[in-house]
């Protein structure tokens, strides 16, 4: 019994050990660690952009290296400040997220734990307080009246705590005054109420990093899932909209987010810790514990607002997985990643680690010949017949040929009998019916575009008539063309119908 007993600890202790947060503490260049994390992820700036980490970073080494601390290999990791910041991601210290486009830095649940102990060890004093033992016992007997279902015994108790709030104001008023707290006892409470907002970071952390395994878990679970469309659909939507309830962190912060969640709630808490440093007895503490006391309900906000962040993220990438999810199209595209790989195995097994790589510069074209039309003619396709000359065409439909394009061998007639120079615009207007349909408009700016023509700063004004006698009217730059000059482009739009 006592060797499984002892097997059973130990189990327990090498368990603890392999967690990141002790392989944070434990590790060969923890002190090293732990300063940069502290100095580079504050109370004020939980995320830091990639950039700025690997140059805080880089400047710390330089500062270390320079006041001697090198000599010693244990004191400072080697290389670059990139190389460490990626190591740290890999040891599970710091996650990289994308926020508002620029990829950041975060500190993990786990490095989170790791400096709320290290400041809590060497950062002050850890004692046996009224303080504690009271918030103790307090905690003790809520839970135990919480846990109370006979209401005899919770009317008696709220009947006590009545009596006992009323013999207070009762003696408030009688002495018009309250009795003073000594200053020993609020310094007891006030590193009790640091003691315990130390460890929120860690929660905060904790609740979002389950929401963040929680949505890995389900787009994994969505790739492998082979189930109708439908039932899919239904299922991965329920959980994406309601992701804080899939884990027990999740649910425990919703019912703290009831207490804290209130902007009131954490003004009168920044209200309050203000008051608080400015009593006397405030005086009594060191500078870091007064700017951690006035920094609390700043830490809070920001908590719940990483995890309030990370909740928001989950619900859109499992509702946009689920959206785009399609069993066929995930399988094919999970073979052949696997192909890819099996392939990229066998190359590395039969070719040298200097071995130059062609890369592929381009992706091959598809050869597509004629389709055939039926597949009974198995004759080649033939050329197209020749197209007729126009003089040949003839055109059996007038109206057909009204509705047509411009009239441009008349229109050509028209413009030579004009003369050396003309008004475009005056020429439109006298020119026949037959030819003063808007596409004929058209073909007059071309033909003066092609024999040269200026544009001047005047607008002209025609209206041109369609084959069903309606009008239109059109605005342009003035024209004056001519037999030779610089070919100078016209635009021409529509004013409004007559």
């Amino acid at each position: 019994m006592t060797n499984s007993r002892a097997e059973a600890a130990y189990h327990r202790s090498l368990a603890a050990f392999r967690t990141p947060t002790l392989d944070l503490l434990h590790g060969y260049h923890a002190p090293f660690v732990v300063a940069v994390l502290s100095i580079v992820f504050t109370v004020d700036r939980p995320a830091v952009a990639v950039s700025d980490a690997h140059a805080e970073v880089a400047e710390i080494l330089d500062q270390l290296r320079a006041a001697g601390y090198d000599e010693d290999e244990r004191a400072l990791p080697a290389g670059s400040a990139r190389e460490i910041c990626r190591r740290w991601v890999k040891a599970g210290w710091l996650v990289p997220q994308i926020d508002d486009d620029v990829e950041v830095y975060r500190l993990t649940a786990h490095a989170v734990g790791a400096l709320e102990i290290t400041g809590r060890t060497g950062g002050g004093r850890t004692r046996v307080s009224n303080s504690r033992v009271r918030t103790l016992l307090e905690a003790v007997e809520r839970l135990a009246d919480d846990a109370e279902t006979d209401p005899a015994r919770r009317l008696d108790r709220l009947v006590r705590e009545r009596a006992a709030l009323d013999e207070e104001i009762a003696r408030i008023q009688r002495s018009g005054r309250a009795d003073p707290v000594d200053d020993e006892q609020l310094l007891e409470e006030a590193e009790n109420v640091l003691h315990l907002a130390r460890e929120l970071p860690a929660d905060f952390a904790r609740v979002a990093e389950s929401i963040k395994a929680m949505q890995r878990d389900v787009v994994a679970d969505l790739r492998r899932d082979v189930r109708p469309t439908g039932e899919v659909l239904r299922e991965y939507l329920e959980r994406g909209q309601h992701v804080m309830q899939v884990t027990p962190e999740g649910r425990a912060f919703e019912g703290a987010l009831r207490l804290i969640g209130d902007p009131d709630r954490i003004d009168d808490l920044a209200d309050q810790l203000h008051s608080v440093l400015a009593h006397p007895f405030a005086k009594a503490m060191d500078a870091a514990q007064r700017s951690e006391l006035d920094a609390i309900g700043r830490r809070v906000e920001l908590g719940v607002e990483e995890v309030l962040t990370a909740q928001r993220r989950a619900s859109r990438v499992i509702t946009a997985q689920v959206r785009t999810h399609d069993p066929v199209r995930d399988r094919q595209v999970d073979e052949l990643l696997r192909d890819v790989m099996s392939g990229l195995q066998a190359w590395t097994h039969g070719s040298s680690p200097d071995a130059p790589v062609d890369p592929v510069r381009s992706l091959p074209a598809a050869a597509i010949g004629h389709l055939r039309q039926s597949v009974g003619d198995i004759r080649p396709p033939g050329a197209p017949a020749p197209l007729a000359d126009a003089d040949d065409a003839e055109f059996l439909d007038a109206d057909t040929r009204a509705w047509g394009g411009p009239r441009y061998a008349e229109l050509e007639e028209y413009v030579a009998s004009l003369g050396a120079e003309f008004d475009l615009a005056a020429a439109f207007q006298e020119a026949a019916d037959d030819t003063r349909r808007p596409v004929d408009l058209v073909g007059l700016l071309e033909i003066a575009h092609r024999t040269g023509m200026v544009e001047t700063d005047e607008v002209s004004v025609v209206e041109a008539i369609r084959p069903d006698g309606t009008t239109r009217r059109f605005a342009f730059g003035a024209v004056t063309a001519r037999a030779a000059g610089p070919a100078v482009a016209s635009t021409v739009k529509e004013t409004d119908d007559e």
